[in-house]
């Protein structure tokens, strides 16, 4: 799903209306009735004949954010809902199609009150807040500074009456950028956004999208074509129903061997816990079968984790960790011949014989590479390796902290510039990165990025990483003719997803890395389900 910046989606609409025959008033019209729909169906309980309507009140303002909030209003008052409307100027303010929304609200026999001036609003704000559901519709994409005067006002009293009131904003909390994730000044804190077409960056990326409670992306009749087709757009939101391509359902005759077999690369003496999560996330993952290859030292330890894992001990240094001498007489060439993705890193220590160890397979074996941890570090002054495999399946899932190392910068600086450092060591080096943090990022080689939204501060803790790698390496080897951006994609969504789930069991100071695990298979099953009732044209409720 494309995240547009307010310029990006008015060259959109504009598209929508000489290519797809629809009119501005159209997509007006299409926007409210997907508000009203979404008020309706997430945020008011199932009618029943003996319920009386829900007290609703929408703010509205004279752009058309306030004509989308307008149109939501009578579609409402169609329904058999009672909203009171505020508009916060005077209707002589509202021109073009918001104003044709006004007037067709007032026709279908909508009141609005027109509070015009801080005094009005000051003398009747506390009969229009008293409500249950606040609509705001006050301020769309267009902000280009901090909101002031009368608004501001307005803003600050709906934030204070989210104590009794749940918020839905239309397309942006008013007061957000557009354009950027940037806190401008005080902007409405909602429980819910429905934004229109497509995801604003504002509502992605933080602090702002901490302000957006539940986000939901409301068709509201632009061809998809329109925007899959364009090359400009490089920026999405992963979702799950991005996933309902690939294969997520086995037949009924496939066998093991359907579903690849993955080769992790990890471990070594007082870090097995680190192989064998990875490679116990490679089997929940669902691939067919999984070696985890280790320190001798580790080998006995890893183990004893799984037993559905297979294991293999590698000659190791003095110091525990894997030699170059497994590379020996065809020893290790041996045991990766028939992998279908190899998965490098996690525990391996950066010990300057592992470190040939790791680079000489880096160059060497030709199957699809996860690297992550270790790995990374490994590779800081050694990248002319990863321009050698362009031509090979690479994938890096670098921390920000990794990521400043292989660039030579401080995490600082990648935190900063997070979207830009993703995009461009991607293109730059012909790999996918996999840039772990709030809103991990999927960047690749043809210089799109993916966002997820899934995950919590819970998943701070040692191990998860190593949860991660496990997923990547086990989704690509199951599904090795899918496009690995897809691929790449659902794993870190499941990841997240997992997370949140351990998180509402266990609480998120109290989440470990095997709390995670075991959630997988709770966010497998709610994954799929979310893909399969998925109902195209409607409301899309975020991931």
């Amino acid at each position: 799903m494309k995240i547009l910046t307010a310029d990006e989606m008015r060259r959109i609409d504009r598209m929508s209306v000489n290519r797809a025959g629809l009119s501005f008033y159209q997509l007006m019209e299409n926007a409210g009735r997907q508000v009203a729909e979404f008020l309706l169906g997430e945020f008011l309980p199932s009618p029943t004949a003996s319920q009386a309507a829900a007290r609703i009140a929408i703010l509205c303002g004279k752009g058309n954010n306030g004509g989308d909030a307008l149109v939501a209003a009578r579609h409402l008052l169609e329904r058999g809902q009672a909203p009171r409307v505020a508009l916060l100027a005077s209707p002589e303010d509202l021109k073009g199609d918001a104003r044709t929304s006004y007037q067709a609200y007032v026709q279908a026999g909508g009141g609005v009150e027109a509070l015009t001036e801080t005094g009005a609003w000051e003398e009747g704000r506390s009969a229009v807040l008293d409500c249950d559901v606040l609509v705001d519709g006050l301020l769309g994409t267009g902000l280009s500074g901090p909101v002031q005067g009368l608004l501001a006002q307005v803003i600050a009293d709906i934030n204070a009456a989210r104590r009794r009131a749940r918020v839905l904003a239309v397309d942006i909390p008013s007061g957000l950028a557009s354009d950027s994730g940037e806190l401008l000044g005080d902007s409405v804190v909602a429980d819910a956004t429905v934004t229109l077409t497509a995801p604003k960056r504002g509502l992605v990326f933080p602090p702002a999208c901490t302000r957006v409670g539940r986000l939901a992306v409301a068709p509201i009749g632009t061809p998809e074509e329109i925007l899959a087709n364009d090359p400009a757009l490089t920026l999405n939101l992963i979702t799950a129903r991005q996933f309902a391509p690939l294969p997520l359902r086995r037949g009924p005759t496939t066998h093991k061997g359907d579903y690849g077999h993955v080769l992790i690369v990890a471990g070594s003496r007082g870090k097995g816990g680190a192989a064998a999560l990875a490679g116990k996330a490679a089997l929940r993952m669902c691939a067919g079968l999984v070696t985890v290859a280790t320190a001798a030292a580790a080998q006995p330890i890893v183990a004893a984790h799984f037993p559905e894992l297979m294991t293999e001990a590698l000659a190791e240094t003095e110091s525990g960790s894997i030699s170059p001498r497994a590379i020996d007489y065809g020893h290790f060439a041996k045991l990766a011949e028939d992998k279908s993705v190899l998965a490098l890193g996690p525990g391996l220590t950066t010990h300057p014989e592992t470190a040939q160890f790791v680079r000489a397979v880096v160059e060497k074996f030709k199957q699809p590479l996860v690297l992550d941890a270790d790995a990374i570090n490994m590779l800081v002054g050694q990248l002319d390796i990863l321009r050698r495999r362009r031509s090979q399946l690479t994938v890096l899932t670098p921390h920000p902290g990794e990521m400043a190392r292989l660039l030579g910068g401080t995490s600082a600086d990648v935190q900063a510039h997070r979207l830009a450092v993703a995009q461009k060591f991607a293109q730059e080096f012909g790999v996918f990165v996999i840039l772990k943090g709030y809103r991990t990022l999927v960047g690749a080689p043809d210089g799109q990025v993916f966002v997820n939204s899934t995950g919590n501060p819970g998943m701070a803790s040692g191990g998860t990483g190593d949860v991660l790698t496990g997923l990547v390496a086990g989704a690509l080897a199951q599904w090795p003719d899918s496009p690995p951006a897809e691929v790449l994609s659902l794993a870190v969504c499941l990841h997240g997803w997992a997370g949140d789930r351990a998180a509402e069991e266990k609480g998120e100071q109290s989440l470990v890395a095997t709390d995670l695990l075991e959630a997988v298979p709770q966010a497998w099953r709610e994954l799929r389900a979310k893909i399969e009732r998925d109902l195209p044209g409607s409301y899309y409720v975020v991931p």
